[in-house]
């Protein structure tokens, strides 16, 4: 296993504030480089091959994991979309000598943690009320689909945040706490963020 402190992990439900948390981790250390996964959903409007993801046919997915270049994946089953950590990226962002945010499901941060000894830390949602408004606010669903997100949501909370090294709370009006809890996390860690 791989001992040196290069990649980290960043999970949490969907409304949780992972992606803002990393994307602020980015903009204020320059050595640091957002791992890109690949996926077999549909590239939507601004977004760009590479950059957001790594866009693939099934064909292509298919392939990439049988030469071993998608090491982890999951599959969604509801719009039978795949994603998976697409292994020549992060090895690609590590040569450069980056630090490497992986944003990526438990499956991945699992995988990550034993391949390349990330740490992994889970973004906990703020409070019931605060989480249902930043949710609905994201994307509009009925209350069925809102009933589907909690339980989710709630599971991830309760049997799979657990299994992360450490959780930081990110409610709402305080993203800035957030990125420090991280930032001090990391320092204690031993990452080089600069």
């Amino acid at each position: 296993m791989n001992t040196d402190k290069r990649v980290v992990v960043i999970a949490g439900p969907a409304g949780s504030g992972k992606d803002s948390i990393a994307h602020a981790l980015l903009k204020r250390f320059s050595n640091t480089t957002l791992m890109v996964t690949a996926t077999t959903r549909a590239m939507r409007p601004g977004e760009q091959d590479g950059v957001n993801y790594h866009f693939f046919s099934n064909e292509r997915f298919k392939k990439e994991l049988e030469i071993g270049n998608i090491p982890e994946h999951y599959h969604r089953a509801e719009t039978d979309t795949y994603y998976g950590t697409y292994e020549p990226d992060i090895d690609r962002r590590l040569a450069s000598g980056k630090v490497v945010i992986a944003v990526v499901q438990i499956v991945g941060a699992k995988y990550l943690k034993e391949k390349y000894n990330a740490t992994t830390i889970f973004i906990m949602p703020p409070s019931l009320d605060a989480f249902e408004k930043r949710v609905r606010e994201r994307s509009p669903m009925s209350d069925v689909e809102w009933q589907e997100r909690l339980k989710f949501t709630q599971n991830e909370v309760a049997h799979e945040s657990p299994w992360y090294d450490y959780r930081i709370s990110n409610e709402d009006g305080k993203l800035e706490e957030a990125v420090k809890s991280l930032v001090g996390i990391l320092r204690k860690e031993g990452y080089n963020l600069e």
